[in-house]
């Protein structure tokens, strides 16, 4: 885990594969998927009937495919879902028909702008069928009759999600999202599903402050059901973000939750200053931070991504391959996630005990002559900022925030002082953001 070149390797080895499985919102695709992930970390699978009530919503018939094609005159598989599950829009009603291309043309889906690459596509909660090609093979099909075959079924049976827990000291949890619903997409799918099991393997190695719960569920209807089925609970959420899009070439994004100003919120943007990044306002669109943020809910959940949903022109196409996310992106996102867990599991409201003043810090051992090394300097600074600050109202974070320290020093710095006996913690800890515990 400490090895960012073994850690990279690592998921890309797991989204690779994982790519080649059918997902959608139900079926033994999602099955399959989390029975993968249970073999690096263990899983709580829940198993949600058709019909069930969750919020507005009704879990749906299940769906599964065994296969399906379109054949010319000759044979010849023109479409072909054994050669990638885009070919198939999600969710087709099964089929075995003969017809001409006039008729088959109002059932196929290409991305003119794009004529090289498969569109993903899908038809939840509607009776229809569908293929998808790309624009290039589109040409070359030829008039003539065609035959139709979607090997698939849709009847009842239950809405699949699994959840990890690594147990800390506190009840307050931190939550993680990732969606299983989508075929075939390497970055905006499977690249989050591997940084989260390479950071659950690392919160386990430890016992962490909060508890932190993961979710691998589908999306929209995935994170209903969870907050259907925990409505009771949802108080504990504390802090969370959903990950999505973790392992293409561009730079890190944060949006924010849609209260704006949460602890995870602040925590994101303060680990994401130090590099190139963009932090987003929460908007009612996007991935499942959407259903926590719902104003009912209105939970501390933000979205982590590289390239934002559709700002990639690789986004829902044949071109998100295990080739276009690489093990160096997927493992500076984790260090990135890492970071955020840091400033979580580490900011705390400290009291100086010495407030009258200076402190002489000589005398207790905590001077750093600047003069000698380049690193004394920022270990004394930090010293300083938080001896001034600590009066019960200023949070690490906080100080941070103000003196553009980074935070891992300034859990070093309150270590030496808290040992030294001119620090101790406050009564009241930061679980959320000054405004809000006021």
């Amino acid at each position: 885990m400490n090895d960012p070149d073994r850690a990279g390797k690592e998921m890309h080895a797991l989204v690779e594969r994982l790519h080649p499985i059918c997902r959608s919102m139900t079926g033994d695709g999602v099955r399959r998927t989390l029975e993968i992930i249970g073999e690096s970390i263990p899983l709580d699978v829940h198993e949600v009937p058709t019909g069930t009530q969750v919020l507005d919503w009704t879990i749906p018939q299940e769906w599964n495919i065994r296969d399906a094609y379109v054949k010319d005159a000759s044979g010849r598989r023109v479409i072909d879902f054994t050669e990638t599950p885009l070919h198939v829009v999600g969710y087709s009603m099964p089929v075995e028909a003969t017809m001409p291309l006039s008729q088959l043309r109002e059932h196929l889906h290409t991305l003119p702008d794009q004529p090289g690459l498969v569109p993903y596509r899908t038809g939840y909660y509607a009776a229809n069928w569908g293929f998808c090609l790309s624009e290039d093979a589109l040409r070359e099909l030829q008039d003539g009759e065609y035959e139709v075959r979607i090997d698939a079924t849709l009847a009842d049976g239950h809405l699949t999600y699994a959840e990890h827990v690594v147990p800390g000291e506190l009840d307050d949890e931190v939550m993680i999202v990732c969606h299983t619903c989508h075929p075939a997409l390497a970055n905006e799918t499977l690249a989050g599903i591997a940084v989260a099991v390479q950071l659950a393997q690392a919160l386990a190695e430890s016992r962490p402050r909060h508890t932190y719960r993961f979710v691998f569920a589908p999306g929209t209807i995935g994170s209903i059901t969870w907050l259907a089925r925990n409505r009771d609970r949802v108080d504990r959420i504390k802090h969370g973000f959903v990950l999505a899009c973790a392992g293409d070439p561009g730079h890190l994004t944060y949006k924010r939750s849609r209260r704006g100003d949460t602890l995870i919120d602040r925590a994101a943007a303060h680990v994401l200053s130090a590099r190139e990044h963009e932090l987003l306002d929460f908007t009612p669109y996007g991935y499942d931070e959407r259903q926590f943020c719902s104003p009912g809910f209105n939970l501390p959940v933000g979205l982590l991504t590289r390239s934002p949903n559709e700002a990639y022109p690789e986004y829902h196409t044949s071109a998100d391959d295990p080739g276009f996310v690489t093990p160096a992106a997927m493992a500076d996102t984790l260090v990135a996630v890492r970071e955020i867990v840091e400033v979580l599991e580490g900011n705390r409201t400290y009291l100086n005990l010495q407030p009258y003043g200076e402190p002489q810090l000589g005398k207790r051992g905590l001077y750093r002559s600047p003069a000698l090394h380049k690193d004394n300097k920022q270990h004394q600074m930090a010293i300083l900022w938080i001896l001034n600050y600590s009066d019960g109202d200023h949070s690490l974070l906080d100080i941070a925030e103000r003196s553009a320290i980074p935070f891992t020093a300034l859990v070093e710095a309150a270590r030496a002082l808290s040992e030294g006996g001119l620090l101790d913690e406050a009564a009241q800890q930061p679980s959320q953001s000054p405004g809000e515990r006021a």
